[in-house]
């Protein structure tokens, strides 16, 4: 069993000790175990894929440490979804000092008459000072939150190595335990607090790392055979070997090459030459290719079919993203002379031209290299589609109890933003006041209960398998991204100067190396690509059964009609 914690997480009180209601009550009795586990003391991961949850833990007090006999002793027990109820059982000594300190901390807010400040005030008088404010009975109830608030951290993290999250619940409330409580006498008292979870992976035969070797299935394009072909042709091109044509009276066709003298002119606006074109845009012994998408529009096709020899009028039209923005998207003239004509021989894919390429690479190395990088694109977008079918098998290879301090935190966020996604929509403000409210949010929690609980469970499986294999991103891949990120808010019109950079490039590092554990885990999973047209989105099925409802409808209404018709 390993245990899961974050490193963002400390102890989970912050209490005022002067203050009553410092601890919630627990109305409801938690379910029993039947056992209570031991809890072992490992070292502890960080999870930085859970939510934050800012945390602070006390320091022993000095009425706590100043005697070996004010030692608390406690007992822990395991309650379902990774919730634990701890039984301090404080001793005499340690109540005696606690409501004392109270009393002195309370005498320093009232003015007592007969007294001078930092006098030793009687107990009594203290405590009928202190009537207004409900007298002994709060002071106790006070002395108690205090001594809750300086144990349970200690007894949690140092006894038990337990990481808690969220407001610990004392399950009797400290002015219940009041009633009944004598300062200098023993007091037992009870908190339930959820803490971190535990991740246990399911044992399979033959495997020491169940999270390699996931199967699963999803859905993309088709493979691109036209721009493999294309980027094969582009490939084969570069190594083209050029035989010469000796008869001059052979005719240019697409694929051939020639050596030709350019003279340009710009185009009037009745078709004819004007004005030269500067030298730079003109050229002697120019090299063309006669291959579509070459050059600018136009100068290929008026090529094609030409002869050594021949000066051909050729009209053309510069590219609108030229740099010469006095040329861009203009029309021109080309007077141009062939001077010569070549056959282009493109070498076949054999494992010799794949040497040539690279050493190392045959034939079928390179065809595999060129089918990666073609697909790419493609795959990158439905690198989500991949990834979900990545992390549906990995919840289905490990199980863990998900605190409800964690899925009510997490559906309060959903909710707020289905709330703020309602008001784009139109709705008014009034009306989404009215829907937020307990019931509401109840209902909405235990909607989204389950896929909050797999999402969590999946993103902590991520985190611990980035441990286990020693997954790391690449400090310059960060600052890359950081950097990335600041430029594109600076092109939106963003201050960058408020950015929070070390919450960012925590955020960044989280989401690339998420992004490396899916791959590695890709790399080793066997997953079953189902391939789909850009149409595959249609449900045949699907649209049958809307046009038999559809259909259904429109009897009914035709035969409510002559029913009324009837009547």
């Amino acid at each position: 069993m390993i245990r899961i914690s974050r490193m963002a997480l400390a102890a989970c009180l912050a209490l005022s000790s002067l203050h009553a209601d410092a601890f919630t009550v627990t109305h409801h009795h938690a379910p029993t175990t039947t056992s209570t586990d031991i809890i072992s003391n490992n070292n502890v991961p960080s999870c930085r894929s859970s939510p934050a949850l800012i945390a602070s833990r006390r320091n022993p007090s000095l009425f706590l440490s100043s005697t070996a006999e004010s030692s608390s002793s406690s007992a822990l027990k395991r309650l379902p979804e990774s919730a634990v109820e701890l039984t301090l059982n404080i001793p005499a000594t340690a109540t005696s000092a606690a409501y004392d300190k109270t009393l002195a901390e309370v005498a320093k807010k009232v003015a007592i008459p007969g007294f001078r400040k930092g006098a030793k005030i009687p107990p009594p008088v203290i405590e009928n000072a202190w009537s207004k404010n409900g007298g002994k009975k709060a002071l106790k109830t006070m002395a108690i939150n205090e001594l809750v608030g300086e144990l349970i951290g200690s007894a949690l993290k140092d006894e038990y190595d337990l990481e808690p999250i969220g407001q610990p619940s004392l399950v009797a409330s400290a002015e219940e335990l009041a009633a009944d409580f004598v300062p200098g006498e023993d007091l037992e008292v009870t908190i339930r607090c959820d803490v971190w979870p535990e991740i246990q992976w399911k044992e399979f035969e033959g495997k020491d790392k169940p999270y390699l070797g996931l199967t699963g299935t999803y859905k993309r394009k088709p493979f691109n055979q036209e721009r493999f072909d294309a980027a094969l042709r582009d490939l084969t091109e570069r190594y083209a070997k050029l035989e010469p044509i000796a008869d001059e009276s052979q005719s240019l066709v697409m694929g051939d090459a020639c050596k030709v003298n350019m003279v340009g002119y710009m185009a009037t606006a009745d078709g004819e030459k004007g004005e030269p074109l500067p030298d730079a845009a003109s050229g002697d012994d120019v090299e063309v290719i006669l291959g579509s998408g070459r050059y600018m529009e136009g100068l290929v096709e008026g090529l094609e079919g030409g002869k050594v020899g021949e000066t051909k009028t050729v009209n053309v039209r510069f590219p609108d993203a030229l740099k010469n923005k006095d040329l861009a998207g203009k029309d021109a003239i080309f007077d141009v002379t062939i001077l010569s004509a070549s056959k282009r021989i493109l070498p076949e894919i054999t494992d010799e031209f794949a040497a040539q390429v690279r050493p190392e690479l045959t034939a079928e190395s390179l065809k595999e290299e060129l089918r990666k990088a073609v697909d790419t694109q493609d795959a990158q977008e439905y690198m989500g589609a991949r990834n979900e079918a990545l992390a549906k098998a990995l919840a289905g290879i490990m199980d863990a109890e998900v605190p409800d301090t964690l899925v009510t935190n997490q559906a309060r966020e959903k909710y707020a933003m289905f709330m703020t996604d309602m008001r784009s929509s139109g709705m008014a403000d009034e009306d989404i006041k009215q829907l937020i409210n307990p019931e509401n949010f109840s209902k909405y929690k235990d909607i989204e209960k389950p896929d909050i609980v797999r999402d969590f469970k999946v993103s902590m499986a991520v985190d611990e398998i980035a441990r286990l294999e020693n997954i790391q991103v690449p400090a310059y891949q960060v600052e890359e991204q950081m950097q990335s990120l600041k430029d594109q808010a600076a092109k939106e019109g963003q201050n960058t100067d408020d950015m929070d950079d070390e919450k960012t490039r925590r955020k960044v590092e989280s989401t690339l190396e998420r992004r490396m554990v899916y791959d590695f885990l890709a790399e080793f999973a066997d997953l079953d690509v189902e391939y789909v047209d850009d149409n595959g989105d249609f449900d045949e099925n699907l649209m049958e059964k809307l046009a038999a409802e559809s259909l259904a409808r429109e009897q009914e209404a035709e035969k409510a009609a002559e029913v009324e018709e009837e009547a």
